[in-house]
């Protein structure tokens, strides 16, 4: 069954790693999977949750913040220390699969922190804010899921890798989410 499971993610990762290969994807990928590129977006964010809801809205960064601690700790430390699966970018055995349009980086693959991230930041904005605001789930979504594709895009994840972030994220979220509803309303 694992076997099946590594046939399936590897034939994922060509896919979207070989088989989609085109300029526009080498120059936008890279950029779309650094943190750097999101700082506007995050700032921007924060400055209007005040704005909007003053104390409430200095809450929920908080809030917000701590969703982002828990899935980058839970998924950087605890998880891939317990799986240490090699990135794809770093494994001999396919090695000629590799395109290297970033660094590769010496951690481990598996789960990815960066879907964990944005999937959990994504989740904890619908969770918090998506009954208020209609078309919020499609672009936080769109977001996340960019941003996990350009890492299956840029060679530095498997596609698995990438489910089992995006899970934790979720995960995370709601009981994040959960925890600032018991305390905090929006209205």
């Amino acid at each position: 069954m694992l076997q099946t499971i590594q046939h399936i993610d590897l034939y994922l990762f060509r896919l979207l790693h070989t088989g989609m290969v085109n300029p526009l994807f080498d120059s936008l990928m890279p950029l779309l999977r650094n943190p750097f590129f999101w700082a506007p977006v995050y700032l921007f964010l924060l400055v209007w949750m005040y704005t909007v809801y003053k104390k409430a809205g200095l809450v929920w960064c908080l809030f917000f913040f701590i969703t982002f601690i828990f899935c980058d700790y839970i998924s950087a430390h605890i998880f891939k220390a317990m799986v240490q699966r090699v990135r794809p970018c770093n494994d001999e055995s396919i090695a000629y699969l590799i395109r290297r349009i970033v660094q590769c980086g010496s951690g481990y693959s598996f789960p990815s922190t960066h879907a964990a991230n944005h999937f959990g930041l994504s989740f904890f904005m619908i969770f918090t804010l998506g009954k208020k605001y209609k078309y919020l789930a499609v672009i936080v979504l769109t977001w996340a899921l960019s941003v996990c594709f350009a890492q299956v895009y840029c060679g530095v994840h498997y596609p698995f890798d990438i489910l089992a972030g995006a899970l934790t994220g979720m995960l995370i979220a709601r009981m994040t989410a959960a925890y600032f509803h018991h305390k905090v309303s929006l209205n």
